[in-house]
C-alpha cells in the first residue's frame, strides 16, 4: 500500500488534483481526508503488521461456534452487568446458562452439546436501568413467529455445510456491469412472499434470458417491517428468514455462478433500525454503545439509528460484517445504500451539492468519509474482483477514484440525477418541449476518470407515491388498451419513447446500467407493500411476469427491446465507449452520437420525421443494429424496409418520428 500511494503521489499531492484540477483549491481538505484515513487504520491495526481483512473477524470470535462437542458463545455488550443466555434448547430458562464477564466488555460462555441446529435463544442482559431482552448480535438467522410477530434468534448449524460448486466462478471484468436489481420477496406473480428457492428457479433464467449479468438483491439482511423495502436494518449478520434459509440464499448465489451471472447486496451500513427488541439499538442499554447520542444519533426522514463511525468498535463491527457477507455468501460485491446520509451532517436533505465547497465543509462527516475508504479496501482486500457500487446524489469527488490516489475507491456511483431528470421532463413537459441539449448534458456529465452506472428508473421510481416511466407515459389507458387488437395512440406514444429513453440512458448514462426487475416490459402497476392503509394486501408487492409473456398484449414488445439493447451493449462493449456528439438540434428534436463503430440517431419529435445526411463515402454499406420503430419492438416499421438512401452519391438516412436507430459500420 505505501509503494502504491508514493506512486500515485507527486510531491505530498495526490494524483485527485491532475485527475480534477478544480479541487487544487481543496488541497487541505484531501490532505485531511487522508490523514483521517491513516490515523483510523493505525487505530485499529496499528502500524501496517496486520492487514484489514486479519482485523475484521469478529464474526468469527462473537456469536455461536463449535467447540469440541459443544459451543462458546461470546457477546460483546460493555455496559452489561450479567448476561444470560436461553431458548428452547433450556426450556427457556432465563438464568440457568450464564455467561462469564472476560474484560473489555466481552462476555463467554462454554455449553457442552445443547445447541441443537434450529435452537431459538435469546440473552437477557442485566444493566443498572434493568434487564433488557435482545437476539444476540452475530447472530447468523432470526425468525419471527407468526402469532406474536417477534423474533428470537436461530442457530443455523446443519448437519452438512452446504456444498459450494462455484469455486471457479469470477465476474467477466471485460464485460460491461449490466444489473437486475431485483427483490426476492416480490419477485414471484403470486400475492405473498416469494423464496430464495424460487427465485432461483424461476426469476434468475430470465435474467439470464435476458441478457443481464448480475443481479443486485435487496432487502436480504433482516429487517422487522417488511414495507421497508429492507432499509431498516435489525440483524446485520443474518440474511432474510421471510424468504427461506441461509442455504436456500447460498444456492440462489451458486445457481446464479454456474449461470455466469454476479450477485451484489444491497448494503445498509448508513443506518439502523431503531427497534430494541429485535435489533442493535441500545443493545446493552446504552446509546453510544454503536450510535451517535442525542439528536445526532437519529435521521430526522427516516426514523432510523446513526451509526458512530469514529467509535473503532463500530468500524470493528461493520467491516466485519462486509467480510462476513463476502466469504459466507461467496457475494460479488455491495451497493452501498444511502451514502450521501453518511457523508454530510445533515445528510445531504435539501441541498443541491452545486458548488465544490459543500463537499468540504464543516458539514462534512469525516469519519464516515474514512469508514468508507476503509470498508473499500477490506472489500479489495478480501475479494480483490468485487464490485463496488455507491449511492450517493452528492457527487462528492473521489468516491471512485483509488484511495491512493485520494479518493475513496469504490469502483461505480449511481447515477441518480438521471431518473430524476427524466420525471421531471414526463412531469412537467410536453415530450415537444423536451430540452435535447440538457437531455445531452445531463446523460454525459461525469466526474473525470469516475464510473458511473446509468439508470432511467429503479424501484425508488416504481414505489407508491412516484410513478415508473411508463405508467407516467400511459396512465390509466394500460389497463385498457395494451391488447394488441385495440389501437390507441396514447400507448404508442409510449412504447416509443419507453423504448427510446431506455436506449439513450443505456448507452450514454453510464459505464454500467441498471434496471429493477419487471420495468424492462412496462410493468404496469406501482409496489405497495403490505400495511394497514392497504389491508395487509400483498397484491401490489409483486411482479406480473406473465403479462409480458402474453402475446396478445403489447408488454412483449417492449421485452423484446430491451433484450435486443442488452445483447447490443454487450457484443459492441458500448459502455466502455465514450459517447461523442454528431448532432443535437433542439428544434428538430434530434440528437446523434458515435460510441466506437456505433452510431446512434434519435428523433424525440412527436409529429415529423428526419432525414440526416450521412456523408461518408462508404456509408451506403453501413447496416442497421436495431431500430426502435421495428415491428418486432411494437413499431410501425416493416422488416426489410431500409431507412438508408443513396442518390446522386449522397447518403442519407430517414429517422422516423419518435424513434432511433443504431448504425454499425462496416
Amino acid at each position: 500500500m505505501e509503494n502504491k500511494t508514493k506512486s500515485a503521489r507527486r510531491g505530498s499531492a495526490y494524483a485527485i488534483f491532475d485527475i480534477d484540477p478544480l479541487l487544487q483549491g481543496f488541497r487541505g481538505d484531501i490532505g485531511l481526508r487522508m490523514r483521517n484515513y491513516a490515523n483510523m487504520k493505525k487505530r485499529l491495526i496499528g502500524d501496517g503488521a496486520q492487514s484489514l481483512s486479519a482485523y475484521a473477524n469478529g464474526h468469527m470470535y462473537f456469536g455461536f461456534h463449535r467447540a469440541g462437542k459443544g459451543w462458546v458463545y461470546r457477546e460483546w455488550a460493555p455496559n452489561a452487568d450479567m448476561i444470560c443466555l436461553f431458548g428452547d434448547f433450556n426450556g427457556w430458562n432465563r438464568l440457568s446458562h450464564p455467561l462469564r464477564d472476560i474484560g473489555g466488555g466481552v462476555w463467554e460462555i462454554q455449553v457442552d452439546g445443547e445447541l441443537p441446529h434450529g435452537s431459538k435463544v435469546r440473552i437477557i442482559i442485566d444493566t443498572a436501568e434493568g434487564p433488557l431482552e435482545r437476539i444476540p448480535l452475530y447472530c447468523t438467522r432470526a425468525v419471527q413467529d407468526p402469532a406474536s410477530l417477534a423474533f428470537d434468534g436461530q442457530i443455523w448449524s446443519p448437519p452438512e455445510a452446504f456444498a459450494w460448486t462455484d469455486g471457479g466462478f469470477a465476474r467477466d471484468g471485460s464485460e460491461p456491469l449490466l444489473i437486475y436489481e431485483a427483490h426476492v420477496g416480490m419477485s414471484g406473480e403470486k400475492a405473498g412472499i416469494a423464496s430464495y428457492s424460487e427465485f432461483a428457479e424461476n426469476i434468475l433464467p430470465r435474467v439470464k434470458r435476458l441478457g443481464y449479468n448480475t443481479i443486485q438483491l435487496m432487502a436480504v439482511m433482516e429487517h422487522p417491517y417488511y414495507g421497508s423495502f429492507g432499509y431498516q436494518i435489525s440483524n446485520f449478520f443474518a440474511a432474510s428468514s421471510r424468504f427461506g434459509t441461509p442455504d436456500e440464499l447460498k444456492a440462489l448465489v451458486d445457481k446464479a455462478h454456474s449461470m455466469g451471472i454476479a450477485v451484489l447486496l444491497d448494503l445498509v451500513h448508513s443506518h439502523a433500525a431503531s427497534n430494541e427488541n429485535e435489533g442493535i439499538a441500545r443493545f446493552d442499554g446504552t446509546v453510544f454503545q454503536f450510535f451517535h447520542e442525542g439528536a445526532k444519533g437519529d435521521h430526522p426522514q427516516w426514523g432510523s439509528k446513526l451509526f458512530n463511525y469514529g467509535n473503532p468498535s463500530v468500524i470493528h463491527y461493520l467491516l466485519s460484517n462486509l467480510k462476513f457477507w463476502l466469504e459466507e455468501y461467496h457475494l460479488d460485491g455491495f451497493r452501498f445504500d444511502g451514502v450521501t446520509s453518511m457523508l454530510y451532517h445533515d445528510h445531504g436533505l435539501g441541498e443541491a451539492f452545486d458548488n465544490y465547497r459543500k463537499y468540504f465543509s464543516m458539514n462534512t462527516d469525516t469519519e464516515a468519509v474514512a469508514y468508507l475508504q476503509l470498508a473499500s479496501e477490506l472489500c479489495k482486500e478480501v475479494k480483490p474482483g468485487c464490485v463496488l457500487v455507491a449511492e450517493d446524489m452528492s457527487g462528492m469527488p473521489g468516491m471512485c477514484l483509488p484511495i491512493a490516489s485520494g479518493g475513496l475507491g469504490f469502483d461505480y456511483r449511481l447515477g441518480m440525477g438521471t431518473p430524476d431528470f427524466w420525471v421531471k421532463c414526463l412531469k412537467e413537459k410536453r415530450d415537444d418541449d423536451w430540452d435535447i441539449g440538457a437531455l445531452w448534458h445531463e446523460l454525459t456529465q461525469r466526474r473525470p476518470q469516475e464510473k458511473v452506472i446509468g439508470y432511467c428508473e429503479s424501484h425508488d421510481q416504481a414505489l407508491v407515491g412516484d410513478k415508473t416511466i411508463m405508467f407516467w407515459l400511459a396512465d390509466k389507458e394500460m389497463y385498457w388498451h395494451m391488447g394488441k387488437s385495440e389501437p390507441n395512440l396514447v400507448i404508442d406514444r409510449a412504447i416509443a419513447l419507453h423504448k427510446m429513453i431506455r436506449l439513450v440512458t443505456c448507452t450514454c448514462a453510464g459505464e454500467g446500467y441498471l434496471n429493477f426487475m419487471g420495468n424492462e416490459f412496462g410493468h404496469p402497476e406501482w409496489i405497495d407493500f403490505p400495511r394497514e392503509g392497504n389491508g395487509n394486501s400483498y397484491h401490489y408487492a409483486r411482479r406480473q411476469w406473465s403479462l409480458a409473456e402474453d402475446r396478445t398484449l403489447k408488454y412483449h414488445y417492449l421485452e423484446e427491446f430491451d433484450t435486443a439493447m442488452i445483447r447490443l451493449v454487450k457484443a459492441g462493449n458500448l459502455l466502455a465507449e465514450r459517447s461523442e456528439l454528431e448532432f443535437c438540434d433542439h428544434a428538430a428534436k434530434t440528437l446523434a452520437y458515435r460510441k466506437g463503430r456505433f452510431t446512434f440517431f434519435f428523433n424525440f419529435h412527436p409529429v415529423n420525421d428526419y432525414t440526416a445526411e450521412l456523408g461518408a463515402p462508404d456509408a451506403g454499406s453501413w447496416s442497421e443494429a436495431i431500430h426502435t420503430n421495428n415491428k418486432e419492438f411494437g413499431g410501425y416499421r416493416d422488416e426489410g424496409e431500409r431507412a438508408i438512401s443513396t442518390e446522386g452519391g449522397r447518403c442519407r438516412l430517414r429517422i422516423d418520428r419518435r424513434s432511433a436507430i443504431v448504425l454499425e459500420r462496416p
